[in-house]
């Protein structure tokens, strides 16, 4: 599989596959995320894993630029990427309850009449599917989930909303992700979870993490009530 590698400023190095995102890739570098753990120890002070890329942060007084990329070409040269899992057919590893409804749902009228779908036909469609964690950023706790099913797909605001509530369910092109705190954003809005994802008391803080499988589960308004969902 071809890839790319080199610097990502003065104490980071990044190795960039070329191909598509898929789960199988994710899964490889991961593996290579905790080998270079093992291998480099406390001069590794961060690792980010992207939808086709790992980027390898050390100290600066102790990163050994020609052994480290030798290092990564060599993991790299040797991944094979066979996946016998499907995961849109397998069974989530977390699975978070969504209320579907406009009253926390903005977007949710909007793509049911822009698809020319019933409001039901989009909940069924979005909840139907199982997805897979490629990459987390934009804020703790935020994780992009793909891939979204093609009737879904819509492109995101053309002006982003200054407000969005945590535990909003969104969806941009092909992805769907949950808001874990209030921040602006972009994404269309089609669902509210009740459950918090992110908390710096849990050991990982995050409820997403990347190589995961998520399934949304509709509730209704009492259920998201009762796990504390609120409805402005």
């Amino acid at each position: 599989m071809d890839f790319e590698l080199g610097p990502a400023g003065e104490a980071a190095m990044r190795l960039v596959f070329t191909g598509p995102p898929q789960p199988a890739l994710t899964r490889a570098l991961l593996k290579i995320e905790a080998q270079a753990n093992q291998r480099f120890g406390s001069t590794l002070t961060d690792s980010v894993i992207g939808y086709t890329t790992v980027t390898l942060f050390f100290s600066a007084s102790a990163l050994e630029r020609d052994r480290t990329e030798a290092w990564l070409r060599e993991q790299a040269e040797a991944i094979a990427l066979t996946d016998d899992s499907d995961p849109e057919h397998s069974a989530a590893d977390v699975v978070l309850p969504v209320l579907y409804h406009p009253s926390v749902a903005p977007d949710l009228e909007w793509l049911a009449d822009d698809r020319s779908l019933s409001i039901d036909d989009v909940i069924a469609l979005h909840s139907d599917a199982t997805y897979f964690a490629y990459a987390t950023g934009f804020a703790p706790g935020f994780c992009y989930l793909g891939t979204l099913p093609t009737a879904l797909r819509t492109p995101r605001l053309d002006t982003p909303r200054a407000k969005v509530p945590a535990g909003a369910v969104a969806i941009a092109d092909a992805q769907t992700a949950v808001y874990p705190c209030e921040s602006p954003g972009g994404w269309r809005l089609i669902g509210a979870c009740p459950e918090p994802l992110f908390n710096l008391g849990n050991t990982p803080p995050s409820r997403l993490n990347v190589g995961a499988t998520v399934r949304f589960e509709p509730i209704n308004e009492a259920d998201f009530r009762a796990l504390g969902g609120l409805i402005a």
